[in-house]
């Protein structure tokens, strides 16, 4: 059994599909979806739209974890914000786990208030409350002291850090990984995230998931023509706005 690995199979199960409802009009899950996962990190790459965010928010939903953020013991937002994808999904476990956490960047702020209205201590995020920090600094913290063992599910945990915290975090990965008692499934746009040695990535462009190795994804190939060449890229990008202003 690979270490960490806890989480095998996700099927979606036909005669739960809501046609016409989203998000099954995303392509990837219009047509019959099943997903195996092989190692214990999952990286997902994609355009906006590809469905990342929603495979994550079915994934965490069927879970139990609080849809807009958490894990089970964590009651906020509303029911409306569930992922139909999350009652759809059937899951299988080569060791079911019930511990973890699910990250959804843009409604971590509503995450930390809702700990502070709870009046819940904040032992396992470093000893300080999560407001009372950078963005940078709280998803930091989380990651740091809250991440132990379990299934964690990330959308998009670089949207807060800089370059130098996203190596801090690759640096986490690393240990937990190592101890073979984590499992993390993470849609990024990061190439510095992607590099992470022995990782899965998968595109979901094409309306599929499709493994693709690092060096081939559009975000290491753009972000690595344009620092060698940056100047080729304004020349393209502002030829036709100097075209309109001449006009």
């Amino acid at each position: 059994m690979t270490p960490g690995l806890f989480l095998e199979r996700v099927t979606l199960r036909e005669e739960r599909r809501q046609r016409g409802v989203h998000p099954f009009d995303i392509p990837l899950f219009a047509r019959p979806f099943e997903w195996t996962l092989t190692t214990p990190i999952t990286f997902m790459v994609g355009e906006n739209g590809s469905g990342k965010s929603s495979l994550l928010e079915g994934v965490a939903a069927a879970v139990g974890f609080n849809p807009g953020g958490g894990n089970r013991d964590h009651r906020f937002g509303s029911e409306s914000e569930r992922s139909p994808l999350g009652d759809a999904f059937a899951l299988s476990w080569r060791q079911l786990i019930t511990n973890g956490f699910f990250l959804r960047a843009e409604t971590f702020f509503n995450f930390a208030s809702y700990l502070e209205e709870a009046g819940s201590s904040f032992a396992a995020y470093g000893g300080i409350p999560l407001h009372a920090m950078s963005h940078g600094e709280s998803f930091l913290a989380l990651f740091q002291h809250r991440f132990r063992s379990g299934l964690f599910l990330l959308d998009e945990p670089e949207a807060a850090l800089s370059p130098q915290r996203q190596l801090a975090f690759l640096s986490i990965l690393h240990e937990l990984s190592r101890a073979g008692t984590a499992q993390f499934i993470i849609a990024t746009h990061s190439p510095i995230l992607l590099a992470f040695p022995g990782a899965t990535v998968l595109s979901l462009d094409g309306g599929k998931l499709s493994p693709v190795d690092y060096a081939e994804t559009e975000h290491f190939r753009v972000t690595r023509d344009f620092l060698n060449a940056p100047e080729r890229f304004f020349r393209h990008l502002f030829a036709e706005g100097d075209g309109r202003s001449s006009a």
